[in-house]
């Protein structure tokens, strides 16, 4: 049974981790070996990972490392591939990484079968998975305040709730700014910098953590947050007064991407876990390990996410999105940030 074992050595300040065969076998690596590195942003990344391994024979090395820093540390590199394979993050951070020359291009057959709204056109990144983007609550701070749990978007910019919803700095969280970029295309730019600068004046703080908006609604001191709704938070509210809330007028998304990191050492392994990763039995396996729902239009979107359907999700272009990334976090910074 493929098991995971960490190292003492280190990449940078990141410990590696290398998923093998045979519970608690002493670890012998022979340069035929075949090998994968990974830089990961995705839940159950571990087992999926062992999955792949079971499936391929193929070790992995993984390093797990947000989107935002695979970008920073790639850029202070030199543009030098940290590993072989970026797997999971939000896609405009691969479409920042594509212009900067930092991927390299490969169309998977199986990419086929991807819509074209989750990949890009030439094949330097594909979807995944589709990150949703919505509200937790905490329902008894909300009695506590006298609020009702917000159902729209819209209702967070209301007088009441003043102080009462948190919100992470887009420019550290994929998932606010996915919110801003999908809610723009929405509305439009002029009515969408009303709403979030409305939305800014009931917002006590712009947290530095991505993670602070959830925590501190499972832990009673938030009302509200803007959160991606994984399934670990879509199940709280049956052990807790936590609850996750798809906006009725319209839920942001993004695709969650795989990537081939240009001069990798290892590209025939990297391509090999792209195919697999697109796969119908990937694609199901990777869903059985965090139910998301995937690109391929035909595995079925998982049952913790019941009630929500294709069109629930705001029709937007990613690739715009991406390129309008700088534009939209200076918008951001000059209209939201520095209220007065």
């Amino acid at each position: 049974m493929p098991h995971v074992l960490r190292f003492g050595k280190a990449i940078g300040f990141v410990s590696l981790i290398v998923f093998l065969c045979d519970l608690g076998a002493t670890v012998a690596v022979s340069a035929e070996q075949p090998t994968l590195t990974v830089v990961a942003a995705y839940d159950g990344k571990g087992e999926i990972f062992t999955e792949f391994h079971k499936k391929t024979g193929i070790l992995i090395y993984f390093l797990d490392m947000s989107s935002g820093e695979v970008l920073a540390r790639t850029e202070a590199e030199g543009g030098k591939p940290l590993a072989d394979l970026w797997f999971g993050g939000a896609a405009d951070s691969f479409i920042k990484a594509r212009e900067e020359g930092l991927l390299e291009a490969y169309r998977s057959p199986e990419a086929e079968a991807v819509p074209a709204q989750y990949k890009d056109p030439d094949g330097y990144w594909t979807g995944v998975s589709l990150v949703l983007a919505g509200l937790l609550v905490n329902t008894d701070v909300l009695a506590e305040k006298n609020l009702p749990v917000p159902q729209i978007w819209a209702d967070l910019i209301k007088p009441e709730y003043k102080d009462a919803v948190l919100v992470a700095d887009p420019a550290i969280s994929a998932t606010t700014f996915t919110v801003a970029a999908c809610l723009l295309q929405k509305m439009g730019q002029e009515e969408g910098w009303k709403y979030f600068e409305a939305l800014g004046k009931n917002v006590p703080f712009f947290t530095k953590s991505s993670s602070d908006p959830q925590k501190k609604v499972v832990n009673g001191e938030m009302a509200v947050s803007i959160v991606p709704l994984s399934k670990d938070l879509i199940t709280l509210k049956t052990k807790s007064p936590v609850q996750a809330i798809f906006p009725k007028d319209g839920i942001p998304w993004m695709p969650s991407a795989v990537a081939i990191f240009k001069n990798a050492r290892n590209p025939t392994a990297a391509k090999a876990f792209v195919d697999w990763a697109l796969s119908v039995e990937g694609q199901k396996i990777i869903q059985g390990k965090d139910p998301r729902i995937m690109v391929r239009p035909e595995i079925a979107i998982p049952k913790e996410m019941d009630g929500v359907v294709l069109e629930d999700l705001i029709s937007a272009d990613i690739n715009t999105i991406g390129a309008e990334r700088q534009q939209i976090l200076a918008a951001w910074t000059r209209r939201v940030t520095a209220k007065p």
